[in-house]
């Protein structure tokens, strides 16, 4: 007896274009959900749901009580279904493509378990009436999904064959200390939001243990070593006569890195406004996708043979 998922791959084929777009859809509603999850925070509406799965004891859904804030939280809460929408569209994508990549198909998984149980921390951090470390691990849970979801958009672009690398060894380990540089910036950021201004509600929220400013200190060192590695990356690239893409990608980084820094120190010396944090958060994402980008562009997985959707496609773009 055939599954669902094995019943829609025997009737329906995806082009490789279609592959990639349900791919890119889960990285942008990756974007979107952490966003709107600090719309949330900055508005205060962190509580606006008191509860959990339920927005009240006696609403599964947010009533007048509630007012905007409850509006704000409940609709965070929705934005949840179109992201399991986005990553169950790339799920199916990728078990439907002929021959059928099991790798793919796994890696959607891999998002789908991610969101669920992200789902939990959230309701769990709504028990503990915003604990800012449960809060800090719903943001990082939140970037896992907007890994493997970038991870997954990239790997519809490739076959399945072993990865061979396009640079040298330590140009690849280069790369790897961007990565790890990288996540400890977001680590870091946590930390600063955790003792800073913006609970997420207008209640007593407890904080972490430390001044926010020192915080922000440190999370600032770790941004300026990953802008020293990022520049050392463009100019290492150039050296080594990488490809254009690759050295594109680590230009695209050190773009990203110098706006990102720009409203971060902006933020910190105008008493961190909700709109300037908002872009921060955005600034966040925006960096890591071109990290994990730039480290994934270091190898190449050809192609094994034609697929049928692509020679499809190419007849339809004759036609």
């Amino acid at each position: 007896m055939l599954t669902p998922l094995a019943s829609i791959a025997r009737r329906w084929t995806p082009s490789p274009r279609t592959l990639r777009r349900a791919a890119l859809s889960a990285v942008v509603m990756s974007v979107l959900i952490i966003v709107t999850g600090g719309a949330v925070r900055l508005t205060g509406s962190g509580l606006g749901c008191d509860t959990w799965p339920k927005c009240t004891d006696d609403s599964l859904i947010v009533t007048p009580e509630q007012g905007y804030r409850g509006a704000i939280e409940f609709g965070n809460r929705m934005l949840t279904y179109v992201l399991s929408a986005a990553v169950g569209w790339a799920i199916v994508a990728a078990r439907s493509t002929k021959p059928w990549r099991r790798g793919l198909t796994r890696l959607g998984w891999l998002q789908f378990w991610i969101v669920a149980s992200n789902a939990v921390i959230g309701g769990i951090t709504v028990w503990m009436g915003l604990n800012p470390w449960t809060v800090a691990g719903h943001f990082i849970a939140a970037n896992a999904l907007l890994t493997v979801a970038v991870i997954t958009w990239q790997r519809t672009g490739e076959g399945d064959t072993t990865p061979r690398p396009r640079v040298p060894g330590p140009v690849r380990k280069l790369s790897w200390a961007i990565i790890a540089a990288s996540a400890l910036v977001i680590v870091l950021g946590t930390g600063v939001t955790g003792s800073g201004k913006h609970a997420g509600d207008s209640s007593a929220v407890p904080r972490m243990p430390w001044d926010w400013t020192a915080a922000a200190h440190l999370h600032a060192i770790a941004a300026w070593i990953v802008c020293a590695l990022a520049l050392a990356m463009w100019l290492v690239l150039r050296v080594v006569d990488a490809p254009d893409d690759t050295r594109a990608r680590a230009r695209d980084l050190l773009i990203v890195l110098l706006a990102q820094g720009g409203i971060g120190y902006l933020q910190y010396f105008t008493g961190v406004p909700e709109l300037l944090v908002g872009a921060h958060m955005l600034g966040s994402s925006l960096m890591w996708i071109a990290v994990l980008r730039l480290a994934l562009s270091m190898r190449e997985r050809p192609v094994a043979s034609p697929a049928i959707p692509a020679q499809n496609d190419a007849a339809l773009a004759t036609a």
